[in-house]
């Protein structure tokens, strides 16, 4: 005979439903509190309100301060990822923010300098030198975003020693350091339209080529480098202390043709091992 008498149906399953509830909030998933990482965002707002202080200033005259916030933006955008990667605060939130600060510094910026540095006049010549002017702005800004969004879509995958073309900040100190020694020397943007067209085309064309340049990404400052590279960082902060405007423009300048003869080099290597 039992002696212990079993609970009445309506407790039982009181209990099973219970028990099934507590399982529940156990296999229940934690859901984190989504968020952003502030410091590298910080360095990246930063670079943005350069590029948009940039646009501000050329459109009240001030194209030297213009000038002078986009090499701040650049500044500023090679700081952002490294203080990403040493503090462990790298995120897909902060790529796409950074792209995004790019295209406003790097990309709308240094057209809109220009055009309104030298492209707004050039309407006085005619409507069709007008519109050359404006298209030359537009065809930069839309290199930029092109490059911009092929080194997204490359990210991983391409040699890291070197970028495809040339990269959105050196072209945008390119434009802005031309500006720059333009307004130092007296030299009215109307009086170099045509040449100053030439330049802008030629770099967003070099933004979107498949030309390559040296990312400097392997160069390692905690070890050994050979000699004549202090004498190189000698010459260029003398350069810098006589004239900063026009040494930006010798230093980008060079990086800009560097890529098209180390193409011609490698062409030229090929073409010796072809025939042999």
């Amino acid at each position: 005979m039992n002696l212990k008498a079993k609970p009445p149906s309506w407790k039982r399953g009181c209990l099973l439903i219970t028990k099934i509830k507590i399982m529940n909030q156990k296999k229940k998933p934690s859901f984190r509190r989504r968020g952003i990482y502030l410091l590298p965002n910080i360095f990246t707002t930063g670079a943005m309100f350069a590029g948009f202080y940039a646009i501000v200033a050329s459109m009240n005259g001030h194209f030297e301060k213009a000038a002078i916030a986009i090499f701040i933006a650049m500044i500023l955008d090679g700081v952002d990822g490294r203080v990403a990667r040493m503090t462990n605060t790298q995120s897909e939130f902060g790529a796409e923010y950074d792209s995004l600060s790019d295209m406003v510094s790097f990309g709308v910026a240094p057209a809109l300098v220009m055009y309104q540095w030298s492209f707004v006049s050039m309407v006085d010549m005619g409507w069709q030198w007008g519109k050359l002017g404006w298209m030359a702005a537009f065809i930069y800004t839309a290199s930029a975003a092109l490059r911009l969004a092929r080194f997204n879509t490359q990210v991983g995958i391409a040699d890291k020693r070197y970028f495809q073309g040339l990269p959105s900040p050196a072209a945008a100190a390119v434009i802005a350091a031309v500006v720059w020694v333009g307004v130092d020397n007296k030299i009215a943007g109307f009086d170099v339209a045509i040449f100053m067209v030439i330049i802008t085309i030629a770099m967003g064309m070099m933004m979107v080529s498949n030309i390559l340049f040296y990312s400097f990404k392997e160069v390692h400052f905690k070890g050994k480098v050979p000699f004549y590279s202090i004498l190189i960082v000698v010459l260029v902060v003398a350069l810098a202390s006589l004239d900063i405007s026009k040494s930006l423009l010798l230093v980008f300048g060079l990086y800009a043709l560097s890529g098209p003869v180390l193409s011609l080099r490698k062409l030229r290597k090929f073409a010796k091992k072809k025939s042999s």
